[in-house]
């Protein structure tokens, strides 16, 4: 639980010191997610391919550094219907500007379960995510991301098995 309440903390303390510029938008993306399993399990584990779906806020910090939060909803997981899980999201990403139209950024993210086929999936996941983003306009941008998983996605009450979820995301938004 601590973590969870540093992680909030970290994300109050940083937009309210802000005086740059800030952009509000929204994304989508295409996921391509899948889960490592501690033992390596005993069947085939393929990919899930999903969407997600969010909103976000770019808060400049100086010229070349932003602050970037978004709340997103993400379909994961791996192919079998008892493997997928879908989280409400808040990556939080400190973002460092490369070029006029390239941007690199790395943080952490935390995750609300809001579905799963059985209810094995914990209720809380940590990760870290690390991406890139290219504006096409001043307006329209591409990303990619990758999201690798830190904690433990099933339950530890209910399996021995650990699993963690690494998702590859490739996303398209515009800013608003």
């Amino acid at each position: 639980m601590k973590k969870y309440f540093i992680a909030l903390l970290f994300v109050s303390v940083t937009s309210f010191g802000m005086s740059q510029e800030i952009f509000y938008g929204v994304r989508g993306a295409l996921n391509v997610s899948n889960l490592d399993f501690d033992p390596d399990a005993s069947f085939e584990n393929q990919h899930r391919n999903g969407f997600a779906f969010a909103g976000f806020v770019d808060f400049g910090i100086t010229e070349n550094v932003s602050l970037l939060t978004e709340l997103q909803w993400s379909a994961e997981g791996g192919k079998d219907s008892e493997l997928r899980a879908d989280y409400l999201k808040l990556p939080i990403q400190l973002r460092f500007s490369l070029s006029d139209n390239l941007k690199v950024g790395f943080g952490p993210q935390i995750a609300l379960k809001t579905w799963e086929y059985e209810d094995s999936f914990s209720t809380f996941v940590f990760s870290g995510v690390a991406g890139a983003e290219y504006m096409i306009t001043d307006e329209l941008f591409l990303d990619v991301r990758y999201y690798y998983g830190i904690t433990n996605i099933l339950d530890e009450d209910l399996t021995s098995v650990e699993a963690k979820n690494h998702v590859l995301q490739f996303g398209f938004g515009i800013k608003i």
